[in-house]
């Protein structure tokens, strides 16, 4: 085969056939898409040893564990002052290497019902994503955290006893945190010998003035008594149908 040149010759390279084939396949490699790199499996089992000195395969959690027939579970309930509907938590753990030294509860799906419509979606969907970290293993106990750290726009609301819960997501999260407490994933808070000595310590100075300070301390009429307008004392119940000084016999009925 002719090929006529019609520029003038610079340079020139002498190329052999291997080159050619080598330099054919670079550049159809270059073309193709690389092939997607496959993750290393997650171990699903571990070996170790007992207390006897014996090998054991060891079950983890992961996201290919069949779901057995019976789960354990337990359920807890939610009651806001901002809804008037109750909602019931219900958070089933799967037993691993039942029987054994390692045997271990672990959280493998949550489920929330309640008659309050108004949720509906986003509580299908918060339960399906939770109940997907849960089987999938490993350290679930920061889904607490990201859930208390949920806030209501229009304001959270006070539960009895004084606590202040910033959203409805909140305190599913400390909901969460109480079972993964109860099951032994979570550590719960605790003071340490001196504070809680500190604690008590001022706690107890405290009642101390406050039984001091208050007139009503050491009152021998029942609680919730009125003020007698003649005696001023507060010791006026309600006794017959009349409201009666129990202090100096003082009657509205004469």
């Amino acid at each position: 085969m002719t090929i006529k040149i019609e520029r003038k010759i610079v340079k020139y390279q002498v190329q052999k056939p291997e080159d050619v084939q080598a330099e054919k396949a670079a550049v159809a490699q270059a073309a193709s898409p690389p092939e997607p790199t496959a993750l290393p499996p997650i171990p699903t089992t571990t070996t170790v040893r007992d207390k006897n000195g014996h090998t054991a395969q060891v079950i983890r959690m992961h996201e290919k564990l069949e779901r057995p027939e019976v789960l354990i579970g337990s359920t807890y309930k939610i009651k806001t002052p901002i809804s008037d509907h109750a909602m019931y938590v219900t958070i089933n753990d799967i037993v691993l290497n039942e029987g054994t030294e390692f045997e271990q509860r672990r959280p493998f799906e949550i489920f929330i019902n309640s008659k309050n419509l108004d949720h509906f979606q986003w509580i299908v969907a918060l339960t399906r994503i939770i109940s997907a970290v849960f089987r999938k293993g490993g350290d679930v106990t920061f889904l607490v955290d990201e859930l208390k750290a949920v806030f209501d726009p229009r304001g959270g609301y006070w539960q009895p006893g004084g606590k202040f819960m910033p959203s409805i997501i909140a305190e599913l999260g400390y909901v969460i945190e109480r079972h993964l407490q109860t099951i032994g994933l979570l550590r719960k808070p605790q003071l340490d010998e001196h504070q809680q000595k500190l604690v008590d310590e001022k706690r107890a100075e405290y009642e101390a003035r406050a039984r001091q300070t208050d007139a009503f301390a050491k009152a021998d009429f029942p609680e919730g008594a009125q003020l007698c307008a003649k005696c001023s004392t507060a010791a006026v119940v309600m006794m017959d149908g009349c409201m009666t000084c129990l202090n100096c016999g003082d009657s509205k009925c004469g």
